[in-house]
């Protein structure tokens, strides 16, 4: 019984162990080397997927801007058609006024004046005429005071201007600012 030698049993018994765990680490290797693979492909197909929403969300976010942008020059459009509208209400509403201030004019025009201009500028009157006398550009102004239509009147200038002692007469320039009528506001409105 001494002869019997267990060394050789014994390292084959390693051997098989040391390619027991080799075979193990091996298919654990290629196992998780499968698995990082498949993450891999897994993490890849959700960026894929993640860059294509965010491509549909941006050509829907130009899509909306362009519209956007269609919508603020319709709005821009409709504003400058109510602002037309309005001046048209207005110049229709206050198309008979310009009658009432000629009709006024010529009632307290007196006798000896005559205008040779006529301007309008907002809610004001600049006249330039000629008076065959001082007193009438007086009566003028008094005439215009008393005017419903008119209020403020103000001479800004008079020039005499010589001519033959018979007929001397007086140029001037008057402003006078334009009155809406109590009565009229209310049979309009």
């Amino acid at each position: 019984m001494a002869n019997i030698n267990l060394l050789p049993w014994r390292e084959e018994r390693r051997v098989k162990a040391k390619r027991q765990f080799f075979s193990i680490l091996f298919g654990t290797a290629i196992i998780g080397a499968g698995v990082v693979y498949v993450a891999d492909i897994n993490v890849k197909s959700q960026i894929d997927h993640q860059v294509a929403r965010n491509s549909y969300v941006e050509q829907e976010t130009k899509a909306l801007d362009k519209e956007i942008a269609e919508i603020d020059e319709l709005k821009k459009q409709r504003e400058r058609l109510i602002e037309r509208m309005e001046v048209i209400q207005n110049l229709q509403g206050n198309r008979a006024v310009i009658v009432h201030h000629f009709d006024e004019f010529v009632r307290s025009i007196p006798e000896g004046v005559y205008f040779t201009r006529l301007e309008k500028k907002g809610s004001k009157f600049h006249i330039e005429g000629v008076a065959d006398a001082n007193n009438r550009v007086s009566n003028l102004m008094l005439n215009l005071d008393r005017s419903d239509w008119f209020k403020e009147s103000n001479l800004m200038r008079v020039t005499n201007q010589e001519g033959d002692e018979e007929s001397s007469s007086s140029s001037f320039v008057l402003g006078v600012l334009e009155e809406m009528p109590k009565s009229h506001g209310k049979e309009e409105g």
